[in-house]
């Protein structure tokens, strides 16, 4: 089976280095990374650059921001499978991918996902948060939950089948994707119970209380787009749930 991991970039090049080497470091033998470049003004470019062919696609233009971003990306996907990861973000250890691959294997399903951690953007080591998908189901997408999308791996059909990332959203196009996947079109899917992904804080969702207003209403939208009933109050209340992810840990 092969793996396609998408990488969006815009100005990360004080980051894009750790999520590269992490790809790099996995073990799995048959990885694809796509790097795809929104026209850095940084280093971004030159960094991504440094690695030739170790980085197996490369594309560096304009586009219509981080969703316009990752279609370009799964378009030019040969994987079996999709993963996503930010350029913020990067594998926990060298063993992800071929753990994820064994599930695949393993349960025949379509999509596998599991935990991760928010870091402090200067200090990966220290957590700051612990997202468990542990008690996803399609019925809590009307309460503002969704897997962590950054442990997500769907097979690559589906996109061709029921359609990609809707760039009309700033924020969560990938939620409303989800709904789509795993409620409309009912993806079969496996909960791995490990943390794949850190995730550095500071990126679109996690900005500032602006950008978590507009999270929030656009999965409103996204929900009711899809037929599923909510209403902020619903997708507001994740947020006294929220709080004892700043203080559990991954066992």
């Amino acid at each position: 089976m092969r793996v396609s991991i998408i990488t969006v970039t815009y100005n990360a090049g004080a980051t894009i280095r750790d999520t590269i080497e992490s790809v790099l470091a996995q073990d799995y033998p048959n990885i694809e990374h796509i790097i795809v470049d929104g026209a850095s003004s940084d280093n971004t470019v030159e960094i991504v650059q440094s690695y030739g062919d170790r980085v197996a696609k490369f594309i560096s233009e304009p586009d219509r921001g981080m969703y316009d971003g990752m279609n370009k990306g799964i378009k030019l996907a040969t994987g079996d499978v999709v993963a996503i990861l930010n350029a913020d973000d990067f594998y926990v250890d060298s063993r992800v991918i071929s753990t994820i691959a064994e599930q695949f294997e393993q349960h025949q399903v379509d999509s596998v996902f599991g935990d991760l951690v928010y870091v402090k953007h200067d200090n990966p080591e220290k957590v700051v948060r612990y997202y468990s998908s542990a008690s996803f189901h399609p019925g809590k997408f009307a309460y503002g939950w969704m897997p962590a999308h950054p442990t997500f791996v769907v097979k690559r059909w589906a996109f061709d089948r029921y359609g990609y990332f809707k760039t009309d959203y700033k924020i969560a196009a990938d939620y409303e994707l989800l709904i789509r996947f795993l409620a409309i079109h009912k993806l079969s899917y496996h909960y791995l119970p490990q943390v794949l992904v850190k995730m550095r804080t500071g990126g679109a969702s996690t900005a500032n209380l602006s950008s978590n207003w507009i999270l929030n209403r656009e999965i409103v939208r996204g929900c009711l787009e899809n037929g599923i009933q909510t209403n902020m109050t619903k997708v507001l209340s994740k947020y006294f749930v929220k709080v004892f992810q700043l203080v559990v840990r991954p066992a």
